[in-house]
């Protein structure tokens, strides 16, 4: 079972995320609790709700508060871009082998409506692999399950360096 990092789901429990409990990779060593939650998650309160990585979908949530808002009291846009990102990479991430690790490399974002404080929803899924290349899609949602902003990604494969 993993252990607490602050990101079990509202219910204070982990979801589900399959049957094949073996599962390595930067993605599953956090949630495994072999390290910790990347820094940029944690700033943007990043928690996980589902995840299927063979279907390669995720749901995670976010908590934005008043430290994301622009001058006229909206999200900015570079936190719902990041939240986009941070939800639509583990979709492929999850489902990678272990030495393996996406980079975006083209993120383009469509800002439907102004997202206001509280929880998000962000929804991120494989639409299409090669070996060496994924390609994302992802909404973020407020509270009402209003689209606020949607994206599509092109990341490439690449063995991690350390």
């Amino acid at each position: 079972m993993p252990r607490d990092h602050g990101w079990a789901n509202r219910n204070g429990s982990y979801p589900r995320y399959g049957a094949a409990m073996s599962r390595e990779g930067p993605f599953w060593d956090v949630m495994e609790g072999r390290a910790p939650l990347p820094p940029a998650a944690a700033l943007l309160g990043w928690e996980l709700v589902s995840i299927d990585p063979d279907a390669g979908t995720i749901e995670v949530a976010y908590r934005a508060d008043e430290r994301f808002l622009n001058p006229v009291g909206v999200i900015q846009g570079g936190f719902l871009t990041a939240m986009l990102d941070e939800a639509m990479g583990p979709a492929l991430v999850a489902s990678l082998d272990p030495g393996l690790f996406s980079l975006t490399t083209d993120l383009h974002v469509q800002f439907v409506r102004p997202a206001r404080p509280g929880r998000l929803t962000g929804r991120g899924r494989v639409t299409g692999r090669t070996r060496s290349m994924g390609f994302l899609a992802g909404e973020l949602l407020d509270e009402s399950g209003q689209v606020v902003a949607a994206a599509t990604a092109t990341v490439q494969i690449r063995s991690i360096e350390r």
